[in-house]
């Protein structure tokens, strides 16, 4: 199953039209796309509020709907882009504080409901806890953990570019669900051995976020300029992420799209969170998940040493 990331409509890295945001957003839905995913990091808001005005042309019980809490959007006074600092490319209007109180927790929702133009939300994360664990582990969580006895949200979770915090969340909380981001991909396989069990046996399900290893393994064809997680990629990455397409490319697999379905065949997965700036790109994601992936292909990457056996 495809999550809609919606980082990418939030203006990530460069602008993107309504219009274009809209567009794409239409073409998720066209495509049965019915989980979406956004945060009020994503473009000082500008994600939820995109995605909010989508969506509210559909039932609300025909979609499932995740956000996340951590970043509390503050007026700011200063001018220019959010691009330098936060990565985003919309006016500063808003800056982020860290906030993992209980207080934080219902004002970051609150805001979150009002930006999105809707009552409630699926599922709250834990947004980047990696400085500030502890806060969010004894604030923050039971706090989340309230709101859903109280049926206020469905379930609650973490998510993070590492699996090392979340796994202590998985063990010491009582979570529905981790996002984790890059962690657990065709180019690299860190959670197998201990978190994606530790989930197995606590119940938690996984979304595999940033299954590209944020632009890696993109395109069938790797440039050498390709990035990884969100800077230049290492010279030895893209060496390997070329050995991995080479070996898709026997199998005539586009690695995009071997990408895509390698996290799915882990029963701890349930779903890969993938973003998209236009409606190419979603129809293309789609299409590849779509297309089954010859189980010889998962054989010959572990044979060449590209893969971790399971």
């Amino acid at each position: 199953m495809i999550t809609f990331g919606a980082a990418p409509i939030g203006n990530l890295y460069s602008a993107v039209s309504d219009a274009v945001a809209a567009e794409t957003l239409a073409a998720a839905w066209d495509c049965g796309i019915r989980a979406y995913d956004t945060a009020p990091h994503y473009g000082l808001g500008l994600s939820e509020r995109r995605l909010g005005a989508a969506l509210a042309a559909h039932p609300r019980d025909s979609y499932t709907l995740s956000t996340k809490i951590g970043r509390v959007l503050v007026p700011a006074s200063g001018a220019g882009s959010d691009l330098p600092v936060g990565g985003f490319d919309v006016p500063a209007t808003l800056r982020r504080e860290w906030d993992f109180s209980a207080d934080g927790v219902k004002r970051s929702l609150e805001s979150s409901l009002d930006r999105l133009g809707l009552d409630r939300v699926d599922t709250v994360y834990l947004h980047d806890p990696d400085d500030h664990w502890r806060q969010a582990l004894t604030e923050a969580y039971p706090a989340l953990a309230d709101l859903r006895s109280q049926g206020v949200v469905r379930s609650i979770g973490v998510g993070m570019n590492q699996w090392q915090v979340p796994a202590r969340f998985v063990r010491e909380t009582d979570l529905d669900q981790v996002m984790l981001a890059g962690r657990y991909t065709l180019l690299e396989q860190g959670a197998l051995a201990e978190f994606l069990p530790l989930c197995l046996e606590r119940g938690v399900s996984v979304v595999a976020a940033a299954v590209f290893n944020s632009g890696l393994l993109a395109s069938p064809e790797v440039p050498a300029d390709a990035t990884y997680d969100y800077g230049p990629a290492p010279a030895e990455l893209v060496a390997r992420a070329r050995r991995i397409a080479a070996v898709c490319a026997d199998h005539a697999v586009p690695l995009p799209q071997a990408a895509l379905h390698f996290p799915l065949r882990h029963p701890a997965v349930t779903s890969v969170a993938v973003g998209a700036r236009t409606p190419e790109q979603i129809r293309q994601n789609a299409s590849w998940l779509a297309t089954p992936v010859p189980d010889q292909l998962w054989s010959d990457l572990r044979a060449a040493d590209l893969l971790l056996p399971v």
